[in-house]
């Protein structure tokens, strides 16, 4: 069982239709005991990740080539694939955050009917939205390799897990 304030780190490899990243996946356990949807664009926004939505996850495999995103669960629980249909499933719950590299892709697999999430990205990135259809990958290869590395972790602020576990990647 995992204790508040794990973080399991996640790479995922480009499976020739998603380009996925050398950059992990973070996945933060129990990071709000209380979750809702205005905890986590509280905490997103002070450490510099503005939320952006409060919903779901798409149900279908998809990434951004132009965005990092960190997404954070408000309510229920799911079943996230990340890295397309040969990646891996990992569980979430209330209370948990997971930040998702630019080229990765993620959908939702199975949740609760109170499953509710935060998006949120770095300032300054747009977010798009592939599916790794024929034709996307040459741009989307390019935008990727000029997203900005965040200055900040979403969950931890400057001196979180993120900036280390990145350069590291």
């Amino acid at each position: 069982m995992a204790r508040a304030g794990d973080v399991e780190r996640l790479v995922l490899s480009d499976d020739g239709r998603f380009p996925n990243s050398a950059l992990a996946v973070l996945v933060y356990r129990a990071v709000i005991a209380d979750a809702s949807a205005d905890a986590f664009k509280t905490l997103f926004s002070r450490n510099g990740w503005p939320a952006q939505w409060v919903g779901s996850i798409f149900e279908y495999h998809h990434y951004h080539s132009t965005a990092h995103e960190v997404l954070g669960v408000a309510g229920g629980s799911g079943k996230i694939a990340l890295g397309g249909p040969q990646g891996r499933v990992v569980g979430v719950k209330d209370g948990d955050a997971v930040v998702i590299p630019a080229g990765v892709a993620h959908k939702l697999e199975s949740s609760s009917a109170d499953f509710a999430v935060v998006g949120a990205y770095p300032p300054g990135q747009d977010w798009d939205i592939l599916t790794g259809e024929p034709g996307q990958r040459e741009a989307a290869l390019a935008n990727i390799s000029n997203v900005p590395m965040p200055q900040t972790d979403p969950v931890r602020g400057e001196n979180g897990t993120l900036p280390g576990a990145w350069s590291e990647g």
